[in-house]
């Protein structure tokens, strides 16, 4: 799938949605998180340590004996987890796109796997620069946004030029939904509030695609129960997949700004280790000490 196919595909989900949501059915409304706040405070970048949230925001997790920016992720892994959807958002042709609402508990179907590794606290960051952001959100000098446009095989350089690796499928669930297989890194309802997502201000395919990148203090409640920050939302993330050579190493989860799926399960699969976009970043991880 290329890049036009993929983002033409988005801005049709877009439209659709828009139309759904000013029509007054019953779903979910679609929140441009970020616009009319004040300036959060600055975001820590990966030479920093992660300092304390603000006061309104969950608790972080632990560096631990993670490099500096890393938080340490230990615990019992579910391989297949069982979710049930208990009401789903949008109508046909998209009816099993977004759910607002999940069963609690989750179920766990097979023995679970015990893991411990250091994750990124955010994505990897664009490097400094005296040029202004084009992003539609408010960038403070001491800020940072993810760095986008990187293709599999660069992010995977990117990693392991600083000691570090992608990260593996498993290790980014598990980091996005905690030991409870939270649906949603924050929970079990799914909350455009909370995380830079289902926006529809898409604007054109490729080059016209509107930048809605949120720098990293954006969003200080879009944390996971470890405290790892815009699992969901803000751009796709570039993963390893286990026990698959190339070209077939790639997937990205997340999603990114658009109402899609935007949740700790689902991956992208149809995009090749060459492929790259406006919309599409990464972040690293590392063997815990």
């Amino acid at each position: 799938m290329d890049l036009h196919h993929s983002i033409g595909k988005a801005i049709s989900f877009a439209i659709f949605f828009g139309l759904i949501l000013g029509s007054g059915d019953d779903v979910e409304s679609v929140a441009e998180a970020g616009t009319g706040a004040a300036p959060p405070p600055p975001a820590p970048v990966l030479t920093t340590p992660v300092p304390p949230p603000p006061p309104d925001a969950p608790t972080i997790g632990t560096q631990g004996p993670c490099p500096s920016g890393m938080l340490l992720i230990e615990g019992e892994y579910c391989p297949d987890v069982e979710h049930v959807c208990l009401k789903w958002l949008d109508p046909p042709p998209y009816q099993n796109l977004r759910c607002g609402e999940y069963a609690k508990p989750a179920k766990c179907k097979v023995a679970k796997q015990q893991r411990r590794f250091c994750i990124d606290r955010d994505e990897y960051p664009e490097a400094p620069s005296s040029e202004a952001p084009t992003t539609s959100f408010t960038v403070g000098p001491n800020d940072r946004l993810p760095l986008v446009k990187k293709n599999w095989t660069e992010a995977k350089a990117l990693c392991e030029a600083r000691g570090a690796r992608l990260c593996k499928e498993p290790e980014w669930e598990f980091a996005c939904e905690g030991p409870e297989m939270s649906p949603y890194p924050y929970g079990w309802k799914r909350d455009s509030t909370l995380c830079n997502l289902d926006r529809t201000d898409l604007g054109g395919a490729e080059d016209k695609l509107r930048d809605h990148r949120a720098p990293f203090s954006a969003f200080p409640q879009c944390v996971s129960p470890f405290g790892v920050h815009n699992m969901v939302g803000n751009v796709d993330e570039w993963v390893e997949r286990e026990k698959m050579a190339a070209p077939n190493r790639s997937a990205l989860r997340g999603g990114w700004w658009l109402p899609g799926r935007n949740r700790c399960r689902a991956a992208t699969l149809a995009h090749a280790e060459d492929y790259s976009g406006k919309q599409v970043g990464f972040r690293c991880c590392a063997d815990a000490p």
